[in-house]
């Protein structure tokens, strides 16, 4: 028996689950694909899928379980949902940046949110950056934030400075 974490994050696709679970699963080192339960006769009135075609897609991207469903145009991921990438240095941030960005929606990239070609939101952030906006000192703070949000991919270089050039 799959030992589950308590909460896993469960990502609605119209018919491109697999797909995308492979596609994630290429972008981080550490990740790894999992079961794959695939839809049968039963339910077929409800679901309207063909029997055999993939339901769920089970997969880890470094060590946070996920599982992509194959559940039909209904709903579609919107920014209102995100996942974050917390960067430690500025080659991390732009090798997700870039890999994820390709295909995906240009428009929706700002303040170091992407939009990939799945249509689901993330974040690329360095991990510096929260303790620049919640260090106590509001200009420094306020400097940093006109910064980021003039910015598509975040630079930590521009950021770093803005910071240590504030009051």
């Amino acid at each position: 028996m799959a030992k589950f974490q308590k909460i896993t994050s469960n990502l609605w696709f119209d018919n491109q689950a697999e797909d995308a679970a492979k596609f994630y699963t290429s972008v981080f080192k550490n990740s790894k694909m999992g079961r794959i339960a695939r839809y049968g006769k039963e339910g077929y009135e409800i679901h309207g899928r063909k029997e055999g075609t993939v339901m769920t897609v089970e997969f880890w991207l470094e060590e946070q379980s996920f599982v992509a469903l194959n559940g039909g145009p209904h709903f579609k991921f919107t920014e209102a949902i995100s996942f974050i990438i917390n960067c430690d240095t500025q080659e991390e941030i732009n090798y997700y940046w870039e890999k994820l960005s390709e295909g995906g929606d240009v428009k929706a990239q700002m303040c170091g949110w992407l939009k990939d070609k799945f249509g689901l939101s993330w974040q690329v952030v360095p991990t510096v950056l929260p303790d620049m906006i919640t260090g106590g000192n509001i200009e420094k703070a306020d400097k940093v934030m006109k910064a980021m949000l003039q910015m598509k991919k975040l630079d930590i270089a521009t950021l770093q400075k803005e910071f240590e050039n504030g009051s």
